[in-house]
């Protein structure tokens, strides 16, 4: 008996080394047949994917061991076993990438690991959903017809701009940002919807100071009281992101602390989601604002506030436009705060004070000072056109409450959290638009506003403007608005980008905001300057621009008789010309020569012209995939005929590999696997490549 349990005993180990072996033997047949397999396809999966590949593989290799008992057989067919072997891990590759495809696994993750985020979204949606539908505007996003007939100057269609107003008032937060956005772009809504949303009123009662003063403490990094030797717990204006107190630096200047509202990130990040979801559905449901781009405007109207929401990057604007137009210098016509860097984040900004008014009540000051309204007027257009027109950096809210007359007669900027930039390119087409209208020539302004615009088509059929129909319309459009005495208003903006509109020409986002900023300035200009004519400031500036290239002469001066913006000197007109005819020099010794040839061959009928195809790697790529693919299907096409002719005219015809298999039905079986592999590998690469 003790000698039976020592032999058990001894054979433990034994089995565990066979169950090892074994196990490692599987793996690596596993391994072989997924690594294979993939090679076979082309692709990279996942340790997933992968591992269910082999263990089919394997499983494939196992039964066909038990389908063809025959030992000669299998010797024969060993080929045909591994075929099948790799078949059926490619197989399983291309089933699991039909119905379950790359990279959807991590959606449930992602849900899981939201989840609390999502059901707070959904709190607010169903909040907000609850807004609209008491104001009565929830049948707007169930179908076009009715989105369609709320934006015809009716009085339903009135009824459903003022409805939606009150309804984006309730909301607050993002929402009511998007409503003043939306209030300047007479290029999307009609004028009832600008009126109304023009309305909006973003201010909410301020942040207790105890909350106030704990960010403070946080991003300051020490307490309050160590930064400041006073600060006014009262803000001077509180609005749905931030709010503004006046505050003075430890033995320096006073200072504007403008601090973001606590918890604000988090409700504006939720409402974003809202805002997109929202403009995706009437982008898709409403055929009058189809091609108007509103999924553009909330992507872009999603950047912008989250930029708003970094102090840090408004900062940067500030100094931007200081550099731009030199409004840090003492002397400058237009002053702009400094900013102290050291005490800003991305949820504290500091800056300096500017003592003075606002626009909106300059008025009255100016009159008792004695100082030219119109003058004042000139001075800021003509800061805010030189921003544009020249550096092509700008303030992009120029509202009334933006702009100060400081007690020196000068003006001031505030609020950089939204900046415009446009390139060299634009602002030249800017000058020649205005240029175009004080010629009074439609065929100028016609080739300008493409320019500015380019050929981009709104329309689903990408259909290019008639350019005779858009130079007559441009022709009416001058002759009624931009003619003597004309005063740009929200009327001739609307009517711009009406007619922009139907001939079917997109405006750019950056160019959308320097129509914005002008048509904001010439209402802020308006209420300091009543009659101030914008348009004829304008065309002198575009002209009195050009003429500075030529050093003809200079800018008039601002307010007060102050110095305004300074022409080029001689020297440096005579360098920026050598500059410019060393770079055409090389060109123009080319020209003679390069006429002759071409004058030669027109003459004698060789005339021909050179083009290369495909000369961009990313067309190079593109065209060599799908010659791949059909190489790939050929050959499948190919190989799987061969396989069938085989089989079906080789039996009883060639030599015996063993006495139940024939030589060339087995050759046609292998041609048949290999057509398989070929046929799935070209139907995983063109899956791949439409998901792409």
């Amino acid at each position: 008996m003790q000698a039976l349990a020592a032999d058990s005993v001894g054979d433990v180990p034994f089995a565990l080394f066979i169950v090892l072996a074994a196990a490692v033997s599987l793996g690596v047949i596993v391994f072989a047949v997924s690594t294979a397999s993939r090679r076979l396809l082309g692709v990279r999966v996942g340790p997933m994917r992968a591992l269910a590949a082999g263990l089919v593989g394997l499983a494939v290799f196992v039964l066909f061991d038990q389908v063809v008992r025959d030992e000669e057989s299998l010797r024969a067919l060993s080929t045909v076993q591994v075929a099948l072997s790799l078949l059926g891990a490619m197989g399983t590759l291309v089933v699991v990438e039909v119905f379950v495809p790359y990279g959807s696994w991590a959606r449930p993750v992602q849900v899981v690991r939201t989840l609390g985020r999502r059901i707070r979204r959904t709190r607010r949606y169903l909040q907000i959903s609850r807004i609209f539908m008491r104001h009565g505007l929830g049948s707007y996003l169930r179908g076009r017809s009715t989105m369609d007939r709320a934006f015809e100057a009716n009085e339903a269609g009135r009824q459903s701009a003022r409805a939606l107003r009150l309804a984006l008032e309730d909301c607050g937060g993002a929402l009511i940002k998007l409503g003043q956005v939306l209030s300047t772009r007479s290029d999307l809504l009609p004028p009832h919807f600008i009126d109304e949303l023009s309305r909006l009123q973003s201010n909410v009662p301020p942040a207790p100071w105890p909350e106030v003063a704990a960010v403070l403490h946080k991003e300051l990094g020490k307490p309050v009281d160590e930064v400041f030797d006073w600060i006014e717990h009262v803000p001077l204006a509180a609005a749905s992101i931030a709010q503004v107190h006046r505050a003075r630096l430890r033995g320096g200047p006073t200072v504007i602390v403008k601090v973001q509202r606590p918890g604000i990130r988090e409700s504006i990040e939720r409402d974003l989601d809202i805002v997109l979801a929202i403009t995706r559905s009437l982008q898709d449901r409403a055929r009058s604002v189809h091609a108007l781009g509103l999924r553009d405007l909330g992507d872009g109207f999603s950047v912008s506030v989250r930029e708003e929401l970094d102090f840090r990057i408004e900062a940067r604007n500030s100094s931007a436009v200081a550099a731009a137009c030199d409004g840090y210098a003492p002397e400058a016509p237009v002053r702009i705060p400094r900013v102290h860097y050291a005490f800003t984040s991305s949820r504290l900004l500091v800056q300096e004070w500017l003592e003075g008014v606002t626009l909106d009540r300059a008025g009255k000051v100016a009159d008792e000072k004695g100082w030219d309204r119109h003058a004042l007027a000139r001075t800021a257009l003509g800061s805010m056109l030189d921003q544009i027109l020249r550096y092509g950096v700008f303030h992009a809210d120029p509202h009334p409450g933006n702009m100060l007359l400081l007690d020196d007669g000068r003006i001031g900027l505030l609020d950089f959290g939204s900046v415009g930039r446009i390139d060299p390119s634009a602002r030249l087409a800017i000058q020649e638009v205005l240029v175009a209208i004080d010629r009074g020539d439609p065929a100028a302004m016609h080739d300008a506003l493409l320019t500015l615009l380019g050929t981009r088509a709104t329309s689903r059929d990408d259909i290019m403007p008639d350019s005779l129909l858009l130079e007559r319309a441009l022709g009416r459009f001058m002759a009624q608005h931009l003619g003597a005495g004309g005063q740009p208003d929200a009327e001739m903006f609307t009517a711009l980008f009406r007619m922009l509109t139907r001939f079917d020409l997109a405006v750019p986002p950056e160019v959308a905001a320097v129509f914005r900023a002008m048509a904001t300035i010439e209402g802020t200009l308006d209420r300091l300057a009543p009659g101030f004519n914008i348009l004829d400031e304008s065309k002198a500036f575009a002209a009195d621009l050009l003429t500075d290239r030529l050093n003809l002469g200079s800018r008039r001066k601002g307010a007060g008789g102050k110095a305004g913006f300074s022409g080029f000197d001689l020297p440096s007109l005579a360098k920026d010309v050598a500059q410019e005819a060393m770079a055409v020099l090389p060109m123009l010794r080319r020209l003679p020569r390069r006429a002759e040839r071409i004058s030669a061959s027109l003459e004698e009928g060789r005339l021909a012209v050179r083009v290369r195809v495909l000369a961009d790697e990313r067309e190079q790529r593109f065209v060599a995939g799908l010659v791949h693919q059909l190489v790939v299907s050929l050959l499948a096409a190919c190989t799987g005929m061969m396989g069938v002719m085989l089989i079906v005219f080789g039996t009883g015809k060639g030599p015996r590999v063993t006495d139940q298999l024939e030589l060339f039905p087995l050759l046609g079986y292998h041609a048949l696997v290999v057509s398989a592999i070929l046929t799935l590998r070209a139907l995983y690469t063109a899956m791949r490549r439409s998901v792409r």
